[in-house]
């Protein structure tokens, strides 16, 4: 996971140039797009074709060996058909390169690579049909099938065992439990830790394993209309989560952000939703069926994990005030839902 100050902070120029000169292109067009920990460019070339600079923060770009497993697992999956972005090897034919840069917290090095382009929008600014839902499902599910097939010599990376946002490490979140203290939803948080304990870590010998995404969520997956005046799924973003994990968990954490657009979110959540049903059948029903029970214990679980993971950073952050920590608790579960009512999902 980044670091406080591990974010590139490239400025225009700086990118101009490294386009021109790591992969022979003359931008004519270059525009920021969001990310959360790394730095991204949207970058349209005189020579034609739009591409995606993507600069990894200092941090993650000290394992390169990683970088390079998830660059492949893109390649694969859009070798079989799935919406991936691809790599361009640069003018020394290598996938990414190593550039020294001081972005005001003193020379560091990020790892820079060049991504094709895939149009459309995000997921979050569509309305949420039960066929897109179901959809959605369905695509992480098969995502994770050929993930699980894929066969690379740094592959015992993804086990990432100390990888707070993997749904596989729940219990580290412990630790940081004091960042909520006097917050009402330090209970509800430690609830779901106990559920998890209680409830899901003695069925996990049940559950199917594959490669996980990690970060199934609404602004990494894009859509573009059909002709039956409905959206098909265009493109799968940002793969810095990828982690060995199981079925059960990029169907948890695709149901919880799709419940937090959702304008009936607990119905979205529940066993028999769209796109509960989609990854079912996109996986294997048969192969899915003794998970289900746990479904709801994983979706609360990561949201209990944004909460905190986010919480702490704001901590890191001195400039962050309490109003901005209200806001957190907002983007995680809006106005629309209470986050005690989620824990009801246990019982259903």
């Amino acid at each position: 996971m980044a670091t406080l100050h591990s974010k590139p902070n490239f400025s225009h120029a700086q990118v101009v140039e490294m386009v021109t000169r790591l992969f022979s292109l003359t931008p004519s067009e270059i525009r920021p797009l969001p990310s959360y920990d790394d730095q991204n460019f949207y970058v349209s070339c005189m020579e034609g074709g739009e591409y995606v600079l993507k600069i990894m923060n200092s941090e993650d770009s000290k394992n390169p060996s990683m970088i390079e497993v998830q660059t492949y697992a893109m390649s694969v999956l859009h070798q079989n058909g799935l919406p991936a972005q691809t790599a361009l090897r640069n003018a020394a034919g290598q996938l990414m390169s190593l550039e020294e840069m001081d972005c005001g917290n003193g020379v560091r090095k990020y790892l820079v690579r060049l991504l094709t382009y895939l149009p459309g929008t995000t997921i979050s600014k569509v309305p949420l049909t039960p066929q897109l839902l179901y959809e959605t499902g369905k695509m992480a599910a098969r995502m994770d099938q050929i993930l699980q097939k894929m066969e690379h010599p740094h592959l015992g990376l993804l086990e990432r065992e100390n990888f707070i946002w993997s749904l596989s490490n729940v219990l580290q979140l412990e630790a940081h439990l004091n960042i909520l203290e006097g917050d009402p939803l330090e209970e509800v948080v430690k609830s779901v830790i106990h559920q998890y304990k209680t409830s899901v870590t003695p069925k996990r010998s049940n559950f199917r394993k594959c490669i996980n995404h990690g970060d199934f969520n609404d602004l990494n997956v894009l859509v573009q209309p059909d002709e039956s005046d409905g959206h098909r799924i265009s493109g799968i973003l940002d793969f810095g989560d990828m982690n060995s994990g199981y079925y059960i968990h990029e169907l948890a954490i695709a149901i919880m952000y799709m419940m937090t657009e959702h304008p009936e979110p607990v119905e979205e959540g529940r066993p028999h939703s769209p796109s509960t049903l989609g990854a079912w059948k996109g996986a294997g029903r048969e192969g899915l069926v003794p998970e289900c029970s746990s479904v709801r214990r994983q979706i609360v679980r990561k949201m209990e994990g944004e909460t905190v993971i986010r919480f702490q950073r704001t901590v890191e952050v001195p400039k962050m005030s309490a109003s901005l920590i209200t806001q957190i608790q907002m983007d995680l579960f809006g106005d629309k839902v209470n986050p005690k009512s989620l824990l009801l999902f246990s019982f259903f």
